[in-house]
């Protein structure tokens, strides 16, 4: 992938619900539009990723697996409740 994140989150390793929590917390720090590149290891992430964003105002803008990695790119909403 081409995409340039403005923030990277190695939750490798973490079992769910982690890598999802790590990954809303990480985009509260972040400001509207801008993009947060998420790596875990969790298969489930792959569902629970594609659910928080379709109920959110964030955006999944890509995922891919890498071997036994899952990396996801999220692109913060602007919305109050993004988090």
């Amino acid at each position: 992938m081409a995409l340039q994140p403005d923030n990277q989150l190695d939750a490798r390793g973490l079992p769910c619900p982690l890598p999802l929590l790590k990954a809303k917390q990480a985009l509260s720090r972040l400001a509207p539009g801008q993009l947060l590149e998420v790596q875990a290891t969790d298969a489930g992430s792959w569902q629970d990723f594609e659910t928080f964003a379709s109920h959110s105002d964030h955006e999944l803008v890509a995922r891919e697996t890498r071997d036994e990695v899952y990396v996801y790119w999220i692109r913060k909403g602007s919305g109050a409740a993004s988090a």
